[in-house]
């Protein structure tokens, strides 16, 4: 079965890719906000089709919905 990762503009998303943040999101468990454009880099799929895995500098590794990211 193969799913296919959408961004919020429509871009397939793949393993690796760089994605922006297109709004500022308040991180649960965290006292921090991703700003409005903060790359994340080297994206991983998840098994949620509307969620994927990624490094944010200083922040580390989060889990965030496709619907707020769009492809860098």
């Amino acid at each position: 079965m193969f799913m296919s990762v959408r961004d919020s503009n429509g871009a397939e998303l793949q393993e690796g890719d760089s994605v922006l943040v297109i709004k500022d999101l308040k991180v649960k468990g965290a006292s921090i906000t991703l700003k409005r454009g903060t790359l994340v880099k080297n994206i991983k799929l998840t098994a949620k089709e509307d969620e994927i895995e990624g490094r944010v500098e200083k922040q580390g590794v989060i889990v965030l919905k496709t619907c707020f990211l769009k492809k860098a």
